[in-house]
């Protein structure tokens, strides 16, 4: 058995697509169909059924997923500490978070938090949520910082990972003003609105769906744009390419200069929280620590 077949079933599980999973592996679709064979020939029992219809996983394949989850982030992590003990280098502790609270968010949470500098050794990495996500579950980070609705579709929240609420947010619909002050774009009945729309890799995208995907509209909105960066949004939107959901966090500026205004009435805001997750699993000492800081704070 090798790491590397449980990293592609894990790639294979999530995308169900051998294609795009062979991409995301850096390696060719036969030679990775020939790891995700050998890896089935190993469990004893197919993990997916293949048709023309598409790929989709067995009831082996769902049972063998949250362990193989633990498995692929404890042996990376084992790999990793031990060679550090090896060398004698002391090892940067990583936060994973999302480009919105990456420069909005962080700088000023951390620095609220004496004890958590005192510790040193902190890096952060700043992402989309799916590539933080994806660090999590490799063991790449400790922790991950990120917008959470309870609503939306998360492989951590749903994994061997604890959290804690540390901010609030509001996603805002928000459009350019007109001369008149009222917005250029708004959320009404009426003809199609101008929208500029998360991508998949995005948290924020999986919220907003989340919250507007049981929710009948009283507005059409019309996809011009779509990028998994909010403040590539909010630049689309303050330029008057059309209506955002951005982060209040992110927008207050503008929306304080008047240059962004709301674009519709107040049941259009979605609540959101700011979490930071961690393994539920014991971590090392300088983790827990830093996670024992984070909770008193």
């Amino acid at each position: 058995m090798e790491l590397i077949w449980f990293e592609d079933y894990l790639a294979l599980a999530e995308t169900l697509n051998f294609s795009r999973a062979a991409e995301t592996r850096h390696v060719t679709q036969p030679a990775f169909s020939r790891r995700i064979r050998a890896l089935e020939n190993w469990v004893g029992a197919a993990l997916f059924t293949r048709t023309t219809h598409g790929v989709a996983l067995t009831r082996a394949g769902e049972h063998f997923h949250d362990q193989a989850e633990i498995l692929t982030r404890a042996l990376n992590q084992l790999r990793r500490e031990t060679f550090e003990v090896s060398s004698g280098s002391a090892r940067l502790l990583s936060i994973a978070a999302t480009h919105a609270l990456s420069f909005t968010f962080f700088p000023k949470w951390v620095r609220s938090n004496e004890r958590v500098l005192a510790l040193g050794n902190l890096n952060l990495i700043s992402d989309s949520m799916q590539a933080c996500e994806q660090m999590m579950l490799r063991g790449d980070a400790q922790f991950l910082l990120c917008h959470f609705h309870s609503k939306m579709s998360s492989r951590i929240a749903s994994g061997p990972f604890k959290s804690i609420v540390v901010g609030a947010d509001t996603l805002v619909p928000l459009s350019v003003p007109d001369r008149n002050g009222a917005p250029r774009w708004r959320l009404r009945g009426g003809k199609p609105v101008k929208y500029l729309a998360y991508s998949a890799q995005s948290g924020l995208g999986r919220i907003v769906a989340a919250r507007w995907g049981t929710k009948d509209q009283a507005f059409t909105l019309e996809t011009i744009f779509t990028s998994h960066l909010a403040a590539t949004l909010q630049s689309m939107a303050r330029a008057g390419d059309g209506v955002a959901w951005l982060p209040r966090t992110l927008a207050e500026d503008d929306i304080s200069a008047g240059l962004l205004v709301e674009a519709g009435d107040a049941d259009l805001k979605i609540p959101i929280e700011i979490r930071l997750f961690r393994p539920a699993a014991r971590q090392s000492h300088a983790v827990e620590a830093i996670w024992a800081a984070f909770e008193r704070n």
